[in-house]
């Protein structure tokens, strides 16, 4: 603890001037100075002042052997995706509050604070602590600098700007960056892999972290990262591994009691069998997905659009446009501006509109492509205009989509 600091905010919260608390026991230079920590007062004159103040100077050291315990505690509830836990520890954090600024943890407290926003999805007060703490970088050790550069990749990912949380994690080692899980850091790289389309990568470092999160009984981030593990193994069509990975998830997810997981377990055990041409069972997966998820949020209308689609393929033209009118209705209300293009097409499609195809190169195809879809994706559509074109012998045009499918 810093004592002298200390000193002056429990004065100055009792309403004393400096001449009552030093009276009898230092002069008011002295307390001056030591309030300033330009003089550090000796152990007996420390003593006194705290006494006067009503503080004894064990519960301060206390307080600060506390501090850090509830500090390692936090970050272990984070880590170990325990939010009720980290909730309490955090409470219990803000009612010491007052003294954590006097503490050596000052620092790792609001980086932890910056962590939690982002552990409970707090994107405007993690906006905030953000800026807060960039103020302070110069007086960061370099384990804090690490953190804050760890968990900005974190912030970074949160908002979908992925390549940039891909260059800080690069430049980390959480080896040498200290304070940083080990697990944590692979996971992390892992999902900034995928996102960047880097499946190989993925999956390496996605196999790491399940080490690691194996080896400390993390439960839910083995979950978590098996579903990061499937998602890479369906993109890089190693089917059988994807496939292990999502029931192996299926059946702890409904051991944990993890119903949260389970709709996007099920949507993406829908989109590996979608790719392995198992339409009847990826159609199936697709409705248990939508069937679980109780919000009709952007998640919702991502598989909707997906069961679509799948439906399309299948031939079921009335099924598709039930979901198709509903993804409309949907990304109305979301102002999702890629899934109103996208069931606009589709539903021009089924009016069999003439103007369809244009409307999917001129509108839908630049949308997608800007947005960095996946491949897997992308090529869908550039196929449906392939076959267009060629139906319509424009060969030259239907070679230059065939040639991006490639």
């Amino acid at each position: 603890m810093d004592f002298g600091p200390l000193i002056k905010y429990y004065r100055t919260q009792r309403r004393m001037t400096q001449k009552e608390l030093a009276e009898g026991i230092c002069s008011i230079p002295h307390l001056s100075k030591i309030e300033h920590n330009s003089k550090e007062g000796n152990k007996e004159t420390m003593a006194l002042l705290l006494e006067r103040l009503g503080i004894e100077i064990e519960d301060v050291a206390c307080k600060d052997e506390e501090i850090k315990t509830l500090l390692n505690e936090f970050d272990n509830q984070m880590t170990f995706q325990i939010k009720a836990q980290a909730d309490h520890v955090y409470s219990r954090l803000l009612e010491l509050g007052s003294l954590i600024p006097f503490s050596s943890h000052i620092y790792t407290y609001e980086l932890y604070k910056y962590r939690y926003m982002l552990f409970k999805g707090n994107d405007s007060e993690a906006e905030a602590q953000q800026e807060l703490l960039r103020k302070h970088l110069k007086n960061f050790t370099r384990q804090e600098r690490n953190l804050f550069d760890y968990f900005t990749s974190i912030h970074l990912m949160r908002q979908a700007k992925y390549h940039e949380a891909d260059a800080i994690l690069d430049k980390l080692d959480a080896e040498q960056a200290g304070g940083i899980n080990i697990g944590e850091f692979l996971y992390h790289r892992a999902f900034a892999k995928g996102y960047t389309l880097q499946s190989g990568y993925a999956i390496y470092f996605g196999k790491k972290a399940l080490q690691h999160f194996m080896e400390q009984h993390n439960f839910r981030r083995i979950l978590h990262t098996l579903m990061l593990l499937g998602i890479n193994y369906t993109h890089s069509n190693i089917y059988e591994e994807a496939s292990a990975s999502f029931e192996h998830l299926i059946r702890n997810a409904e051991l944990l009691d993890e119903s949260e997981l389970l709709p996007y377990v099920y949507h993406n055990m829908g989109l590996l069998q979608k790719k392995r041409k198992n339409t009847e069972q990826a159609i199936h997966y697709f409705e248990k997905s939508l069937s679980l998820q109780r919000d009709k949020g952007f998640n919702y209308l991502v598989t909707l659009n997906t069961l679509g689609e799948t439906k399309f393929v299948e031939g079921d033209a009335a099924g598709a446009k039930r979901c198709f009118v509903e993804v409309f209705e949907l990304a109305d209300q979301l102002c999702s501006k890629k899934y109103l293009l996208l069931s606009t097409f589709y539903l021009m499609l089924d009016a069999k509109d003439p103007d369809s195809f244009k409307y999917l190169e001129s509108k839908v195809i630049p949308l997608l492509e800007e947005g960095k879809e996946h491949k897997d994706d992308l090529a869908h559509f550039y196929k449906l205009l392939a076959d267009y074109f060629t139906r319509e012998g424009k060969f030259e045009q239907a070679v230059h989509y065939l040639k991006k499918m490639t």
